[in-house]
This record gives C-alpha cells, sequence and structure tokens, in this order.
C-alpha cells in the first residue's frame, strides 16, 4: 500500500511516532532505494525510549498491513483486471503490465480515500512534522542507516511540497505512475501514452469504487 493507505490505518492516532513509523520503511526507500533496514529484528535496541518504540510499532504495522494486503484476493483480482486495462498502452515500452497495475492499484486507493474524504492528507503532514527529528535520527542510527542526510534532505523535500495531495487528480496519478517507471526503465511513456493511461484509471476508478473499502475493512479486522 502507497503512504495514505497506510496512514488510513492510524488516521485517529495522537503519537506522530506511530504515524511517522507506519510510513517510515517507504520513506527511506524512497530516498536510498539502496537502504535495507530490519529494525523488527533488533528490537532490543530501541527499548527505554518511548518515541524510539512508537517508531518501530509503526514500522511494524507496516509490515503487517503490506503483507496483508499483498496476500490478500482482492490485491490479485484488482491487479489483474487493472493490467487487462492498460497492458495495450505498454506494448513497445520495456515497462511491465504487472507492475504499473500493482503501484497504479496502491495509488488509486489514496486518490480514494482522499475523494470520500475518509482521511485528511494535511493532518498526515501535521503528525510528520510533529515528530522530534533527534528522536528520528536516534532510531535510524539504530538501524544503521548509512547516510541521514540523504533521507532527511528527502523527507523535508516530501513534507514541504505536499506532493500527496497531487493525487486527488488521475492526471497526476499517471504522471506519478511514470515517474516510478523512469527509476526502473530509461524509456518513458508518451504525452499520449499518458493521457490514454488516465483513460483507463478513470475507467478503472469506477469499478474500483464499488468495494475499494473492503480491503480495508478486512485488513483492519486482522491488525493486532
Amino acid at each position: 500500500m502507497n503512504f495514505l493507505s497506510h496512514y488510513y490505518f492510524d488516521r485517529s492516532n495522537n503519537d506522530a511516532n506511530v504515524v511517522m513509523g507506519t510510513v517510515l520503511p517507504d520513506l527511506v526507500k524512497n530516498a536510498s532505494k539502496e537502504a535495507n533496514l530490519y529494525p523488527q529484528k533488533n528490537e532490543f535496541l530501541f527499548f527505554g525510549n518511548p518515541d524510539e518504540e512508537a517508531l518501530l510499532n509503526g514500522w511494524k504495522r507496516h509490515l503487517s498491513v503490506d503483507l496483508l494486503f499483498h496476500s490478500s484476493t482482492f490485491f490479485f483480482e484488482k491487479t489483474t483486471e487493472l493490467k487487462l486495462l492498460i497492458k495495450p498502452i505498454l506494448e513497445g515500452t520495456p515497462v511491465r503490465p504487472s507492475f504499473l497495475a500493482h503501484i497504479g492499484l496502491e495509488l488509486l486507493l489514496d486518490h480514494l480515500l482522499i475523494e470520500h474524504n475518509l482521511i485528511q492528507v494535511n493532518h498526515f503532514y501535521d503528525k510528520l512534522t510533529a515528530v522530534k527529528r533527534e528522536s528520528l535520527s536516534n532510531f535510524l542510527e539504530h538501524c544503521r542507516l548509512k547516510d541521514e542526510s540523504v533521507f532527511f534532505k528527502f523527507l523535508d523535500g516530501f513534507i514541504s511540497s505536499k506532493y500527496l495531495l497531487s493525487y486527488q487528480k488521475l492526471e497526476n496519478i499517471s504522471y506519478a505512475l511514470n515517474r516510478i517507471c523512469m527509476r526502473l526503465w530509461p524509456k518513458t511513456l508518451s504525452e499520449n501514452q499518458l493521457a490514454a493511461l488516465t483513460l483507463q484509471l478513470e475507467i478503472f476508478k469506477i469499478i474500483l469504487e464499488k468495494d475499494f473499502m473492503d480491503i480495508f475493512n478486512d485488513i483492519e479486522k486482522k491488525l493486532i
């Protein structure tokens, strides 16, 4: 799941550290794709510090949500549906339809949460801003992140840009998907392909909107 879908499960949590923890694995990966952190394997390193324990709890919730989501029938069925819609658009490109369908589904779930007023994006950013930098730095140091400056530069830009607000428009989701693909494949989608992708996302959104809350309700029941 993407940032806002992870936030959904802790949207009422007043502990900013837990909220940060729920999106921290993806923030770290976006800042540095080479970073591989496993704080859940050395939990003793964080004991005794409430802020770091809360960050760890959020991190573990992220892992639990992703596991439940990616192993669900919902994920398999919806990515298959979207893949069939977008496959013709990607002919002649190196982009894998299954990859784009996977990420596309996640961004559309974020979009629908915003559109149905189920989360407040500004509240999400407020929680991230409220986290003490020293606590987050100590957590990352215990995780043995090699270059914290790269991470904090990315985090500052992520918060200041409030980029996730752009997910209110489907054409911005197409743009975001293209940017993600650029990290893996040098050849980007043309303007015509992006327009066609947006059209298919609009079609799929109508399908997804009927039962998109099923996956959130199902995961929420299973979370500890």
